[in-house]
Order: C-alpha cells, then sequence, then structure tokens
C-alpha cells in the first residue's frame, strides 16, 4: 500500500527535515526519476525530456552508476541534476543507522551531490538526523505508481493528473519494471502540463535554500 498523494501531515510533521514540495505561484512542476541509471530506459527519458524542453531531477543507485558512468554522463550533459538514493537501494526501516549512512557515502565516492532521497521514502529519524548536515532530503508530493506492476499506464497518468498542481515534486523511476508505465505516461504528462503553461525544472541546492526560507 502506498499513497499517491503524500498527506499534508507528513509535510507539517517533518517540517523543515524533508522537502515535499515547493510554493506554488511560478506555474513549476519538478519531474524525478528513481532507480537508474539504467540502459534503454534512462536515455528514452532524457530524450522525452529533451524533447518538451523539460529539465528533471534523477535520484541515481550509486551501483547502477558504477556499471554504467556513460548513461549518467547523459544525465549531467543534458543539464539535469542529480542526487543520492544510496549504492544498494536499501530499505532505511530495516537498515543498522551505520551501514546505512555508509552506503549513503558509498554511493557519493561515484558522484557527488547535496540530494537525497532515502529508497522506498523509508528513513529512521536518527538516520535523517545523521544526514541533514550534509544533504537536503526530498521526498515527494506525488507517487506516479510506475512501480506498481497491478496497475496499467493510464492509471499512472491519472494518478499525477489528479493531484500535481503547482510546485508539486512528482516521483516516476528510470528503471525495467517500471518501463511499460512511464513509456505511456510520461510523455502524456508533459503535453498535459505544457498545454496548461506549467514549466519542467530540476531540484538543486539554491532552490532547496529559497524554499527554506519559504518555510
Amino acid at each position: 500500500m502506498y499513497f499517491v498523494k503524500s498527506p499534508d501531515l507528513l509535510n507539517f510533521i517533518t517540517g523543515k527535515s524533508v522537502i515535499w514540495k515547493f510554493p506554488a505561484g511560478e506555474k513549476r512542476i519538478f519531474l524525478t526519476f528513481d532507480d537508474g541509471p539504467i540502459p534503454v530506459v534512462t536515455p528514452w527519458v532524457i530524450d522525452i525530456l529533451k524533447k518538451n524542453n523539460a529539465h528533471a531531477t534523477f535520484f541515481c543507485v550509486g551501483d547502477n552508476v558504477a556499471k554504467h558512468p556513460e548513461i549518467f554522463k547523459l544525465i549531467i550533459e543534458n543539464n539535469h541534476s542529480v542526487g543520492n538514493h544510496t549504492f544498494n537501494h536499501l530499505k532505511g526501516w530495516e537498515t543498522d543507522n551505520n551501514e546505512y549512512i555508509d552506503n549513503i557515502e558509498k554511493c557519493n565516492k561515484f558522484f557527488t551531490s547535496k540530494l537525497f532521497r532515502p529508497p522506498y521514502g523509508k528513513i529512521k529519524y536518527s538516520q535523517l538526523n545523521k544526514i541533514k548536515k550534509n544533504y537536503f532530503t526530498v521526498l515527494w508530493t506525488v507517487l506516479s505508481g510506475d512501480f506498481d506492476t497491478k496497475i496499467d499506464g493510464k492509471q499512472c497518468y491519472d494518478n499525477v493528473v489528479r493531484y500535481a498542481k503547482d510546485g508539486s515534486i512528482i516521483v516516476f523511476h528510470d528503471s525495467l519494471k517500471s518501463k511499460e508505465r512511464l513509456y505511456y505516461a510520461l510523455p502524456k504528462v508533459l503535453e498535459h502540463f505544457s498545454s496548461l503553461g506549467y514549466t519542467f525544472e530540476s531540484i538543486d541546492v539554491n532552490k532547496i535554500k529559497e524554499l527554506k526560507k519559504w518555510h
């Protein structure tokens, strides 16, 4: 079970410790892609983003970066931002704190970023507290559900269009598991919000610093 739209209560509870969304007023959508980079899917995402003049943020698994450095390079060359997603896609709730932090730092050896997203969105408060001096933890406003094999691409698209709005952070996955639903939903999401006058921006440290002032 998962929430397509992150409950407002979570935003209230975590306060400045976690970024869930950006303020409204500029007609911006923040697309994010988790679990890559991998062959075929990640280059396809980069290509479709380029065709729509869109920028995004890729939360990369360190092991995948180590295996596919040329694809990671494509992300950077196309002016997208990147974030740390641990080296081995660990669940924070099920992992010893020291092991979890070490795995984040292992990822950091292959590329550096101040952005971090815990796999599955699962992180202990004690882990969050340990990394807050070095990383900005970014979660999301809307889960597309492209990882969910029980839904189809249309439902994935509907999830985003129904709940996303100005300032929303949306999660897709550039993974083989999500490929079928991603390929259907992403182009339609780009078309839909573009037609409404939205731009698609990447997340960076400066935007987060401005957001924290807004909080």
